[in-house]
This record gives structure tokens, C-alpha cells and sequence, in this order.
């Protein structure tokens, strides 16, 4: 039995040998014929990594010849294969380039796109390459509307329309968490754009209710720390997000909070008109005395001069 077993392990080392005294051979050849049949059989075998050296040796010579066409797109593919999805996206879009009437040219378009969406980070990172893809797969939708892949790339941008609301999201909330420190008047102007703008971009977001009460809240708060010129007005913009929102979720569980913060912005808003009424009524009454006595004091100096 131990014999058995330790032929059985010398023949596979000896056919191991003799694999990778075939390839090395072929890595000094010059045969270019033979280069080319062993690079297709080890990306066929899925030995990726072997039919890539080969490939990268042999479609210099062969460039603008028919083989050059099925090279170039299963060194693409192996790439893939490899998981080396933004050269692989590139190889693709380049042959894409070169061969754009190929029968291969539909795949290798949305190959391209489907790299680059793999590639793609997740929502907490950012989100440049995934930008990068949805423009990709986009174009591919563009110019093969009744494609196979036509529904499956649909669901690609989805998915990364997907993490781009779930980055807008987590960025709302870390402006909302910094309006808790020692100094946040400087981001409630922050959160009130960010959630406008959070609103406006994915309007079917089962966040905009939540977010549209915070903007209340932070709104009515803003308003209530803001400078003395700036107060009315600031106040005056925090009620009218309090009414919108309970135009558009008459039913919502935040109503009763709103409602609250409605009641409270009011309170402070009359209670601001009235200082600035009585400000204003000083400083009138100011200004009329030290008209009076410049009068007065106009008028001592005229009859000092008779």
C-alpha cells in the first residue's frame, strides 16, 4: 500500500515537472504558432495567470492578424477571471475600440461596464470609480438597448444608486451628529443644505421623512441661536419647513414632534418681535431726543451770535 501510494505521488511530481518544463519552454520560444495554441489551452485549462504571460508575449507579433482578435479578448477575460477587475475593464473597453463590428463587441462592452462595477467600493468609501461605472454601463445601455444584458446592467445601476443614497444618508446623519458638539451653529446651515439637497436627489428615499424632520428641527434651532438680524427671518424659514412637512406626511410619527417645534418656533418668533419692537421704539426715541438737542443746541448758538 505504501508503495502504491509513493508511485502514485512520484508520477504526479513528475507530471508537474513536466508542466512547468512545458511552459518555461514556451516563455524562451520563439514559435510563435505554438505560443499562441498554448496561451488559448491554459486560458481554456483556467490557468489565467500562464495564458496571460503567453498572451502578453505572442500579441505583439501577431497585432492586425485574425488571431489578434480572440487574444486580446480572452486576455481580457482572464484578467476577470484573475479578479484584476480595473485592467480587465480597460483590456475590454480597448477592444471594444479596436473591434467594435466583432461579434464580441456587445460582450466586451458590457464586460467593460461590469468590471468597473465590480470594482466598485462599498458605500462607506468613496465613490469615484462607482461614478465611473454607472457612466460605463450607461453607455452600454445606450448602444445596446436590446441586449440580453440590457436588464442585468438596469440592475447594476440600481445597485450603485443604491450606495450613493446610502453615502448621502450616512453624510446627513454625521452632520446632524456634529450639531450636538461644543460649536454648531457652524453646521445647522450644514444640515439644512445637505438635507435639501439629499431630498431633491433621491426623492423616493425612505429616508426623506426622517431627514425632513430633522431639517425642521435643526432648522428651528438655527433660527433660534441666530444672530439678532438674522433671527426673523431664520425663524420664519423653520415654520415653513414645519408646514411642508406636514403637508407631505399628514401621517407620520413625527407629526406630534413637529408640531411641537412648530409651537416652540412661534413662541420664540413673538417673543423676538417683541424685542425688536421695543428695540426699535428706543432707538426712535433716541435718535428724536438727539434731534431735539442738536435743535436746541443749534439754536442756543444762533442767539449768542446776536
Amino acid at each position: 500500500m505504501k508503495r502504491r501510494i509513493t508511485h502514485i505521488l512520484f508520477l504526479i511530481t513528475l507530471l508537474a515537472l513536466g508542466a512547468c518544463g512545458k511552459f518555461y519552454k514556451l516563455e524562451k520560444s520563439t514559435n510563435w504558432d505554438e505560443i499562441y495554441e498554448a496561451a488559448n489551452e491554459y486560458y481554456q485549462e483556467g490557468e489565467y495567470n500562464k495564458a496571460i504571460i503567453l498572451y502578453d508575449k505572442v500579441m505583439p507579433v501577431i497585432r492586425g492578424s485574425e488571431r489578434s482578435e480572440l487574444a486580446q479578448f480572452n486576455y481580457a477575460y482572464a484578467h476577470f477571471r484573475m479578479k484584476r477587475y480595473l485592467e480587465a475593464a480597460g483590456y475590454f473597453k480597448t477592444f471594444f475600440q479596436s473591434y467594435n463590428r466583432s461579434p464580441l463587441a456587445e460582450e466586451a462592452l458590457f464586460m467593460h461596464a461590469y468590471s468597473l462595477y465590480k470594482d466598485a467600493p462599498d458605500y462607506n468609501l468613496d465613490q469615484s470609480s462607482s461614478k465611473e461605472a454607472v457612466s460605463a454601463i450607461q453607455q452600454f445601455i445606450n448602444r445596446f438597448p436590446k441586449s440580453d444584458s440590457y436588464e442585468r446592467a438596469l440592475s447594476m445601476i440600481e445597485d450603485l444608486q443604491s450606495r450613493f443614497e446610502k453615502k448621502a444618508y450616512e453624510e446627513s446623519k454625521m452632520y446632524y451628529r456634529l450639531t450636538e458638539g461644543l460649536f454648531p451653529g457652524q453646521f445647522y446651515l450644514a444640515c439644512i443644505v445637505n438635507f435639501q439637497n439629499f431630498a431633491e436627489t433621491y426623492p423616493n428615499s425612505e429616508h426623506n421623512e426622517e431627514l425632513a424632520y430633522k431639517l425642521v428641527e435643526v432648522s428651528s434651532a438655527y433660527g433660534e441661536r441666530s444672530i439678532f438680524s438674522k433671527k426673523e427671518e431664520r425663524l420664519n424659514q423653520a415654520l415653513e419647513f414645519g408646514e411642508e412637512f406636514k403637508r407631505k406626511y399628514p401621517e407620520s410619527e413625527y407629526l406630534s414632534k413637529v408640531n411641537n417645534l412648530i409651537n416652540e418656533t412661534k413662541a420664540e418668533l413673538t417673543s423676538h418681535r417683541k424685542i425688536k419692537t421695543e428695540y426699535e421704539e428706543r432707538t426712535a426715541a433716541a435718535k428724536k431726543a438727539a434731534e431735539e438737542a442738536k435743535k436746541k443746541e443749534s439754536l442756543v448758538d444762533s442767539e449768542q451770535m446776536y
